[in-house]
């Protein structure tokens, strides 16, 4: 990131507008919604900058630039259409230490302007870093589609009610669970909805009524394969509500980073033979997170009921008196499927399904090696990197051809997803060979057989991209 987004203080600052045009108007326009002292230079103005100063905000100085104009000013806006006369306006700035925007021109420029949605006091930016200013403004287009016209007034209410909030309510935790279920509740819709006046006596209500020790809860989160936009609108909720949030190796950065900037991160990873944490510490941790009154997510990859261990988290959390929910997510195998082109089943071809982990409690899993190799279906191996072989060779043992079809699954829906094409006989020496160490998938069956290797790379290719 290397824009980082602030929001300044104009009261009493002054600002100084280089320019008389379009642009310059522009940034004029913009600069009145705010306290600032605005002067403007340009040796000449278009009609519309002179109509802007109905009631004489502005300072209009009707002669060249000199660079001397910086002295006084906090930020310069340099709006010319001339790249020379934007060239000179920035060396002044930069030379005297003075914040400079120059329009379209980010490497002359020290800060950018944002889109802006505008819903005073509540103000909303929108940056492409001066990669793609359209795009920026097409992202803003559709934030101000669905943000209703009311909601300055929502915050605005808010802000009326902060000093009672903080005399009523001790912890800063209990005020924001406070503001949270405010803001979530059809009292603000009402405030949105303009109804504010006997919106303020149900808030004074609420304030006094407040319970100032809320009960924690437990929420066992899926997070997916991998790729953030994956994840389930619920999960998302529950992760910007999180005071806590323990994840596994299996989800991804890139997903955590979608909860609360301000909660608890903590990693739970676990791998063969490492383990960050053990299951019993996990299992305290959260419970006693939980029984501080804090809201715990613990984001785990895929779907936590497949493979996850999260049922028997929730049977030990519930065993203690917590409150606990689960939210499904999108499993491994059907991630795999979908970002390698590779049905799971297919008419004519497959008419079952089957996940199998290749890896038990005790070490080896105690599977129907037997059942598993009959024909007419797809098998789904979790956890199989490092027992492909001895898996490979329990089918073939039970009758399963040593050609069947087989792909490995690295990593899917992740930028650096892998996808090998192998056959039953050859997954291990493949793994091998190929280096698999992220989480993979196997999936054995003919439905492999008609994923094209061409294609698949092409896919890779684009989740890459």
């Amino acid at each position: 990131m290397r824009y980082f987004p602030t929001f300044t203080d104009l009261d009493g600052r002054s600002c100084l507008v280089v320019g008389g045009g379009a642009a310059a108007c522009a940034k004029v326009r913009l600069l009145l919604k705010t306290p600032a002292k605005i002067t403007v230079i340009a040796s000449e103005f278009a009609n519309e900058i002179a109509e802007l100063d109905t009631d004489r905000a502005l300072t209009l100085l009707s002669r060249p630039f000199r660079s001397v104009d910086i002295e006084g000013h906090d930020l310069v806006f340099a709006a010319t259409d001339d790249p020379s006369l934007d060239t000179i306006v920035s060396d002044a700035a930069r030379a005297a230490g003075v914040a400079i925007n120059v329009v379209d021109r980010p490497a002359l420029s020290s800060f950018i302007i944002p889109a802006i949605v505008d819903r005073d006091p509540l103000v909303i930016g929108i940056s492409s870093a001066g990669s793609a200013p359209v795009l920026a403004r097409s992202v803003r287009a559709r934030i101000e589609a669905i943000l209703p016209a009311g909601l300055g007034r929502l915050a605005g209410f808010a802000e009326s009610f902060r000093s009672s909030v903080k005399a009523t309510i001790p912890t800063s935790l209990a005020r924001r669970r406070f503001w949270e279920d405010f803001f979530s509740s059809s009292l603000a819709s009402r405030v949105t909805a303009g109804d504010v006046t006997a919106a303020r006596k149900e808030m004074l209500a609420r304030v006094n009524a407040h319970e100032h020790r809320k009960k924690g809860s437990v929420a066992i989160v899926g997070a997916g394969p991998g790729d953030p936009d994956l994840l389930t609108i619920k999960a998302l909720n529950y992760l910007q509500l999180a005071d806590v949030v323990i994840y596994d190796r299996l989800a991804g950065p890139d997903v955590v980073d979608y909860a609360r900037r301000d909660a608890e991160r903590v990693f739970a990873g676990k791998a063969k033979g490492r383990h960050t944490l053990t299951q019993d510490q996990i299992n305290h941790h959260m419970l006693q997170a939980a029984k501080s009154g804090k809201r715990v997510v613990r984001l785990k990859g895929g779907d936590p009921f497949i493979f996850g261990r999260g049922s028997e988290e929730k049977a030990f959390l519930e065993a203690h008196g917590c409150e606990v929910e689960v939210v499904p997510g999108i499993t491994a195998a059907t991630g795999c499927a979908a970002a390698s082109g590779i049905p799971l089943t297919e008419r004519g071809i497959t008419q079952a399904v089957t996940f199998v982990t290749g890896h038990g409690a005790n070490g080896e899993p105690d599977l129907d090696w037997a059942s598993l190799a009959r024909l007419n279906q797809t098998l789904c191996i979790y956890m199989g990197v490092s027992t492909a072989d001895w898996v490979a060779d329990r089918l073939i043992g039970e009758g399963l051809a040593p050609a069947t079809p087989a792909a490995i699954v690295e990593n899917a829906t992740r930028p650096n997803q892998r996808i090998l094409r192998s056959r039953l006989d050859e997954v291990g020496s493949t793994v091998a060979r190929e280096g698999v160490a992220g989480p993979a998938i196997v999936l054995i069956g003919e439905v492999a057989r008609d994923a094209n290797q061409a294609a698949l790379d092409h896919i890779a290719e684009s989740i890459a991209v």
